[in-house]
């Protein structure tokens, strides 16, 4: 049971990015806030940020049935090897572009049984999901603006499994899956004061999946022109299902990350 657990967690998990860097997804929690009313041109932003999420849901790999996990940040945190995100942003006049990367790679090495089968098993799971978008703003002032936004997000999971001793000593196997949904939804912002600042979006779509959709609302502080702060709650969610391979799964919690403009 418990080698069981720790395969499910890690074959989910690959969706989550945490990381120093787990980086920025955050694209419209801070994209929002990157134009810069006072000056003229194209305006630029990197941001990075930690997500401290938990996931739940079904997944299925390698032929076998659906198994529920439901992993808290914790659970996560103990399996991950390396996770990276990160959003950058271009914008002119009404007028943005955008991208998103996130890769994460978690892994766990368990005992087996009885050691008949196999003395123990490595499993490594490996997730990278790609946004790239556009928007317009539809509205726009002094205090903020709402864009509407559409893009496409590429998803690829691919999970390692190698056991050794046993019957089953040397064997590998490896499953994975590629797909791509379109996306389109909204973000935007509103200054409540000079410094402090509403934000978030939400966005909904579908494609390879039968249904991927991002929700963030937050609120940020701006220090200055070149850096501001912003924290906030995220949900995201995708369920993507296709001869046996199944990925059905729901990742939520806080969000903290910085903004830097140029």
């Amino acid at each position: 049971m418990k080698y069981s657990i720790t395969f499910a967690c890690v074959l989910t998990a690959g969706l989550l990015a945490i990381s120093p860097v787990r980086a920025a997804d955050i694209y419209s929690a801070m994209a929002p806030e990157l134009k810069q009313t006072e000056k003229e041109g194209w305006t630029f932003a990197f941001a990075p940020y930690f997500w401290a999420a938990g996931l739940s849901g079904d997944i299925a790999q390698f032929g076998l049935p659906e198994v529920h996990v439901d992993a808290d940040f914790g659970d996560i945190l103990d399996n991950l090897d390396f996770a990276a995100m990160a959003i950058g942003e271009a914008r002119y006049d009404r007028y943005s572009i955008f991208a998103d990367i996130i890769y994460t790679k978690l892994s766990s090495d368990s005992g087996t049984p009885r050691g008949i089968l196999a003395g123990s098993v490595d499993v490594t799971s490996q997730t990278f999901a790609g946004l790239i978008g556009a928007g317009y703003s539809v509205l726009e002032d002094q205090r903020g603006n709402l864009d509407l936004v559409a893009g496409a997000r590429v998803w690829y999971v691919n999970t390692d499994i190698s056991f050794s001793g046993g019957i089953l000593d040397g064997v590998e196997r490896s499953d994975s899956a590629t797909w791509v949904d379109g996306l389109v939804g909204v973000r935007g912002k509103y200054s409540i004061t000079d410094n402090f600042y509403l934000t978030g979006w939400g966005l909904v779509g579908g494609g390879g999946a039968n249904v991927d959709w991002d929700v963030m609302g937050g609120i940020g502080y701006k220090f200055n022109d070149t850096f501001s702060a912003v924290g906030g709650y995220r949900a995201l969610g995708v369920d993507y299902s296709d001869d046996g391979f199944v990925f059905d799964v729901v990742q939520q919690g806080p969000i903290v990350g910085v903004v830097m403009h140029f």
